[in-house]
């Protein structure tokens, strides 16, 4: 794409930019299969720097349902890359490093994956001694895209989708001493329409490198051999004081005597436990609670303990027992518990509510964080990473980010187009900033939409199917967590389809979070946002909407390549806008905020999304290069520009 300024035409209230344009012309290729070698990361960030086979992502991957007992899997594993129909490698080509991608710089292979090839991993395992007696539970946190699972030569299973997580249970196919995993995967990437977020065989512009094959931790856990905890969901119910828990169990407890203890911790202090039937829903109630937000990101601890107890009922036959809700909870909350736990899992919760309410212009809705009205100001956020592509280096990487954005004066990202790992959601929670969450899109050329368009696309079944399919997984795994606060289901025209229909079935699964149906371009009246793209040099304002928040969910996107940080310094890297000095993009960062402010003030605009945290490969459009080295605007001329938004 030539390095000059995009034209734009505006339809309505919302605003086009020719670049779709562009955007239809990058997927002429994506039937192509990428034909040369991929070449190492010209530039690395400083945590990727220190990534060795032996720091490769240690921590426990799994912050909100936490275990004891678990084994890291992460490191060197054997690779191959076959055929896709030829059978199981007896030779394999080299070492790959775990949880980075085969194309990735990281993973010590940065080869391509085509459609017609299968990657192959191996690894030996042996398990601890005092493991004896339980079930083993493998998961992977992330594979793109398909995979089948052999131990020890045995078929275990398969999984499809490539930003959810999976396990398991490879009990049966374990044997004393050393035992043999052996992953297969293939990856149509863009010759496919699954879910794949912005990644193209031929990348260019602002489509990136694939990714395929493992990307997020690979572990072990043992759990109870009889049975164990498996989910945990937690609803906070912050009007009525109470956080609702749901212990589910890997198969249900058809008895009287298994029941789970919930326990809520301030610390070291218990405030609130309750004792509940297995399979029924518990309640814990707080007094007076500490509210989760961005300035104080305050987090409950939990833990739950399956136990046994004596049958509160005791001989009363099945068909004379209570069958109100109030009579079965207050019989368990007194029941007598006996022996030791069965299984013991932890984690976290915050008290916070994200709803739409009047806001302070009439008849114009707002977004209320814990009922009051908190402007959203936040960046499109890619996670793409030099070395690692979509996987982060490190818990040290991803903290430098957030950090960054909360000092600049920013309370939210956007996630776009992409699932990070859980431990950076356990960051947000953490460290407190608020997230809209996007779904990966995931289309062929003709499944998309254009700007203007009046209709959708129609889709296949499976293609739907499986979109809906990964959607539900993605709202499952990351339900726990209280950073999340909107789910957006589709960006633009990619790959847009019922989009009413996939807006109300999102909320009806989970009311707790405000829906963004459609960010940008063909608005169809769906979720609780109207939300436009405008980048021009002023952003537009979105028309007013009395049912429904305005946001702008994308602006900005000031291109400034600094040499010396750029990912090919011979392409012509390119930006909405193009600048190159410190005090122009500065002058024009002013300016566009500017706006944001007015229609904040005068408008009720709810929030804004500026494009974005950082460089990704050819676009410059970044507050920070692609390495994370150079700060464009600095942190303290940032958190000036924003604060009109916050008072």
């Amino acid at each position: 794409m030539k390095n000059q300024r995009i034209r734009e035409l505006t339809i309505g209230n919302t605003t086009l930019s020719l670049l779709s344009t562009f955007l239809t012309t990058q997927f002429a290729f994506a039937q192509t299969p990428a034909v040369s070698q991929l070449q190492p990361a010209p530039i690395m960030s400083r945590w990727e720097k220190q990534v060795t086979p032996e720091n490769a992502w240690r921590e426990y991957p799994r912050p909100q349902l936490v275990r004891k007992q678990w084994q890291n899997l992460n490191g060197l594993w054997e690779y191959a890359i076959t055929p896709k129909t030829a059978p199981k490698p007896t030779q394999f080509s080299g070492q790959i490093l775990v949880p980075f991608a085969v194309e990735s710089t990281l993973s010590k292979v940065t080869k391509s994956l085509l459609p017609d090839q299968r990657l192959w991993y191996r690894r030996t395992i042996s398990l601890p001694q005092d493991w004896s007696g339980q079930r083993v539970i493998l998961h992977f946190g992330a594979v793109d895209y398909e995979c089948n699972l052999w131990v020890n030569d045995g078929l275990v299973g398969s999984h499809t989708g490539g930003s959810d997580a999976f396990s398991f249970d490879i009990t049966d196919y374990l044997k004393e001493g050393s035992n043999e995993l052996v992953l297969g995967v293939t990856d149509p990437t863009s010759t496919g329409e699954q879910p794949r977020g912005k990644q193209l065989l031929n990348p260019n512009g602002i489509w990136y490198t694939p990714v395929s094959g493992i990307w997020q931790t690979v572990w072990m856990e043992p759990v109870p051999k009889q049975t164990y905890i498996e989910e945990v969901r937690l609803t906070p119910e912050l009007d009525s004081s109470r956080v609702r828990v749901e212990v589910l169990l890997d198969k249900p407890a058809n008895n009287f005597t298994t029941a789970v203890r919930v326990t809520a911790l301030d610390g070291n202090q218990t405030v609130a436990s309750t004792l509940v039937r297995a399979g029924r829903v518990a309640y814990l109630s707080l007094k007076n609670p500490k509210l989760w937000s961005p300035d104080k990101p305050f987090l409950y601890d939990y833990r739950v303990d399956l136990v046994t107890v004596t049958d509160p009922f005791g001989d009363t036959p099945r068909n004379r027992r209570p069958r109100q809700d109030e009579a079965l909870r207050t019989a368990y909350a007194n029941a007598t518990v006996t022996g030791n736990p069965l299984d013991v899992v932890t984690g976290y919760f915050a008290m916070r509510k994200i709803s739409v309410g009047p806001g302070p212009i009439a008849n114009q809705p707002v977004l209320l964080l814990n009922n009051k009205f908190v402007f959203q100001n936040g960046p499109l956020d890619q996670g793409w990473w030099p070395g690692g592509l979509l996987t982060p280096p490190s818990d040290e990487g991803m903290t430098f980010e957030i950090d960054f954005l909360k000092k600049s004066g920013f309370n939210m990202l956007r996630k776009h187009i992409k699932v990070e790992p859980e431990r950076y959601y356990y960051l947000c929670d953490k460290l407190g900033i608020l997230v809209w969450q996007d779904m990966p899109s995931g289309f062929l050329e003709g499944q998309n939409e254009s700007p203007g368009d009046q209709s959708e696309p129609i889709r296949r079944s499976k293609g739907k199917e499986q979109f809906e399919l990964e959607l539900r997984r993605m709202m499952n795994r990351l339900y726990n967590h209280p950073s999340i606060v909107t789910w957006v289901v589709h960006n633009e025209g990619w790959g847009q389809y019922d989009n009413n229909r996939l807006a109300d079935w999102v909320k009806a699964i989970d009311p707790s979070r405000t829906v963004n149906a459609a960010s940008g371009w063909n608005d169809r009246g769906a979720g609780e946002f109207y939300d436009i793209h405008t980048y021009q040099e002023e952003p537009n304002a979105p028309a007013a909407k009395a049912n429904r928040v305005v946001v702008i969910g994308e602006f900005g996107g000031i291109g400034w390549p600094v040499q010396g940080h750029l990912w090919n310094p011979n392409m012509r890297n390119w930006g909405y806008q193009t600048y190159q000095s410190a005090d122009v993009v500065e002058q024009a960062y002013r300016k566009k905020y500017a706006k944001i402010i007015e229609y904040y003030q005068k408008q009720a605009l709810s929030a804004a999304v500026y494009t974005q945290t950082t460089d990704v490969e050819g676009e410059v459009n970044g507050l920070l290069t692609y390495d994370r080295e150079v700060i464009k605007i600095p942190v303290e001329t940032l958190r000036q520009i924003h604060a009109p938004l916050f008072k």
